[in-house]
């Protein structure tokens, strides 16, 4: 496996990065953390989550992909040696986030972030971005 830093840190990341927008949904947690497993073993150190996954968003099923990892974590002992990134949710007609206010304040930011880590069984995440941003946008096949 190649390896790059990540923007300026020294955080060195695999060139492929693990995407688990699917786990909770269509994909069970089983097959989260056999997918997970395998990425590891073959030297991905980089998962791609966010608090809106799985896919497609719906209200009952919000955050259960960050949950499947958090259980991978707590089970594999790995968390330390994993670049963890994950994402907060922008404004959008899915009002089922911090109770329906997506704002992309401090406020919302923070509970966001501390949802995420909860979900995640740990006290950090390695890089922290933005879904989209604080504005209407077309999601989803909606105009």
């Amino acid at each position: 496996m190649e390896y790059r830093k990540l923007g300026r840190t020294d955080l060195d990341v695999s060139l492929i990065c693990l995407g688990t927008m699917t786990w909770g949904q269509q994909n069970t947690e089983a097959e989260g953390h056999e997918q997970m497993d395998y990425a590891f073993e073959k030297g991905i150190n980089f998962f791609d989550t966010a608090e809106l996954y799985p896919i497609p968003p719906k209200a009952e099923t919000q955050g259960r992909t960050e949950e499947i990892i958090g259980t991978w974590f707590k089970k594999s002992s790995n968390r330390e040696k994993i670049i963890l990134a994950t994402k907060v949710a922008g404004r959008s007609p899915m009002n089922w986030f911090r109770g329906g206010e997506t704002r992309l304040d401090r406020s919302n930011i923070e509970e966001a972030l501390n949802n995420s880590l909860k979900r995640l069984q740990t006290d950090y995440v390695d890089l922290y971005q933005l879904h989209w941003p604080d504005r209407r946008i077309a999601m989803f096949g909606s105009g």
